[in-house]
């Protein structure tokens, strides 16, 4: 793609500026894919591409084109604003990063999104025969459970809830970490009087914890001998929830582009 088609693209008013920094990446659900530039540069770039593969030829050469234009416009970009990309200290940078990832990962919410991931894996695990009901290779110390089989046999109101599961376990971890370390490297006299960075994506691992309460609360309703263990996990996410509200107390209020609306009666 050329430098002029893609700043055409980015001026175009149809995309909502920003609108893919907040968002879950799960374009198949989004209503706004019309109004989001980062999804309409795939389609054009990519969709029309016959060959899907990756390992394709043409693929990768297009996004070689992309990465140059890319740079271009990074040094466009760092030039208006007096950024110096040659004189940055890599390996300071690297240390600072590493020491950030380490405090991030340490962290109470980290760690509780952390083994949140555990639970569902080891759910999904004692379940899979559910999924796979003709699968041989099951132990014979887990036979297969007849409540299961028949609260699973014909009936695809289990597909949704395990798909939000499945698509929101390691999106809630990935959007904390980063809410954490932007948390980090934000200065308070700056941000005062704008948006932070960190309570966007705090926003977006909580919606992402939401969803994923609601969609256990179905799977518990379709496994009701089941509770317990479902229980368990639901209990976690909701100390996961209030403790994240807490680290992140204006994270609910943060406007997202395109998907919030600013209620002016506030």
């Amino acid at each position: 793609m050329e430098k002029k088609r893609l700043k055409k693209l980015a001026e175009d008013p149809r995309f909502i500026q920003s609108i893919y920094n907040y968002c879950d990446r799960w374009c198949e659900r989004c209503p706004f894919t019309a109004r989001c530039l980062n999804f309409a540069l795939g389609e054009e770039e990519f969709d029309q591409l016959e060959d899907q593969d990756l390992n394709n030829e043409e693929f990768w050469k297009k996004l070689s084109e992309t990465l140059h234009v890319t740079l271009e416009l990074l040094e466009e970009a760092a030039e208006e604003h007096g950024i110096d990309l040659n004189s940055m200290d890599m390996e300071e940078s690297a240390e600072e990063e590493r020491l950030n990832d380490e405090l991030a990962r340490d962290h109470q919410c980290s760690r509780a999104a952390k083994l949140y991931i555990e639970m569902v894996d080891d759910w999904l695990d004692s379940a899979r025969y559910i999924f796979s009901p003709e699968e041989e290779e099951r132990s014979t110390a887990e036979p297969l459970d007849e409540k299961d089989s028949a609260s699973s046999e014909g009936d695809n109101s289990l597909v949704e809830p395990v798909e939000v599961v499945g698509w929101y376990q390691h999106l809630i971890y990935v959007k904390l970490m980063r809410a954490i370390r932007g948390e980090l490297l934000e200065e308070p006299e700056i941000l005062d009087e704008y948006p932070k960075d960190s309570d966007g994506s705090a926003k977006v691992a909580l919606i992402g914890i939401d969803r994923s309460i609601a969609a256990w609360g179905e799977i518990r309703n379709l496994f009701p001998h089941r509770s317990n263990q479902i229980l368990d996990i639901l209990v976690h996410l909701e100390q996961l929830r209030r403790t994240v509200e807490k680290t992140f107390p204006h994270a609910r209020a943060f406007i997202r582009p395109g998907f919030d609306k600013i209620d002016l009666n506030s």
